[in-house]
């Protein structure tokens, strides 16, 4: 299935640098360029491409400002950034992917096998909502994120966050436990801590968050730690430097 691609960057060296990789690649059957976010918009109505690769920092209009205007007739697309760490994170969240100024070549083939699959399996409805869940989380930074997307598979699995009952840090990602059913989610505990409701989610050890609805059960540790019973029966151990946020929690019921 032969795509056609849009590079949107007011760099031409940025732009030479995409083209030459894009046009290395047999599935690309098309690739326009636009220089500004102006161009672009006029680009996506007249050339109505597939694929668009999106620089985010750009003067005038950028490119949250091409995709605010395009609404759902917004293709799918990647971004491109140097160093918004506030678009990163939302962009993870929202499973949306990104590429990250300077660009290298391994990191840009993956990103472009991740579109391809994208646009073959899915639906052009569903990338609209995660494009829309990404303005959200960008143009309400305190907003916090009531579900998640799961890539698995060549598929996106959609998680409330009200069905975790904990979360487990492994390296860059993490694990979500809901009830039988676990997710592996790419984003680093950090990033996905302070996306959370901190009334819904509690952080009790570097590795782990837990959802304190889900709460049963606090015993005291020798060593001053707690022993946090979930609900299903789960038991997970507080860390130290955590356990003043229990102390406070066993203090006032919920």
């Amino acid at each position: 299935m032969p795509f056609t691609t849009l590079i949107v960057d007011d760099e031409p060296l940025a732009r030479e640098g995409l083209r030459m990789w894009l046009a290395a690649d047999q599935d690309i059957s098309a690739i326009h360029e636009a220089k500004d976010g102006r161009q672009a918009v006029a680009a996506i109505r007249t050339v109505r491409p597939d694929l668009v690769f999106l620089d985010v920092q750009m003067p005038e209009m950028d490119g949250f400002s091409v995709v605010r205007e395009m609404g759902e007739q917004m293709p799918a697309v990647v971004f491109v950034t140097a160093h918004d760490q506030h678009a990163i994170q939302a962009f993870e969240i929202n499973a949306i992917d990104y590429l990250l100024k300077p660009v290298i070549r391994d990191r840009f083939d993956q990103a472009l096998e991740r579109a391809k699959l994208r646009m073959r399996v899915r639906p052009g409805e569903e990338v609209n909502r995660q494009i829309i869940g990404l303005l959200e989380t960008i143009v309400s930074p305190q907003r916090h994120v009531r579900r998640l997307a799961i890539r698995s598979g060549g598929k996106t699995v959609f998680v409330d966050v009200n069905d975790v009952d904990w979360i487990e840090a492994a390296e860059n990602y993490v694990q979500l436990h809901c009830g039988q059913a676990g997710h592996l989610l790419h984003v680093p505990m950090n990033t996905l801590e302070k996306s959370l409701d901190p009334e819904i989610f509690l952080r009790v050890h570097r590795c782990i968050m837990v959802n304190v609805s889900r709460i049963k059960e606090l015993q005291s540790g020798i060593h001053g730690e707690y022993v946090i019973t979930l609900e299903n029966g789960t038991r997970v151990r507080s860390g130290r430097t955590y356990n003043e946020k229990l102390k406070w929690l066993a203090g006032n019921p919920f």
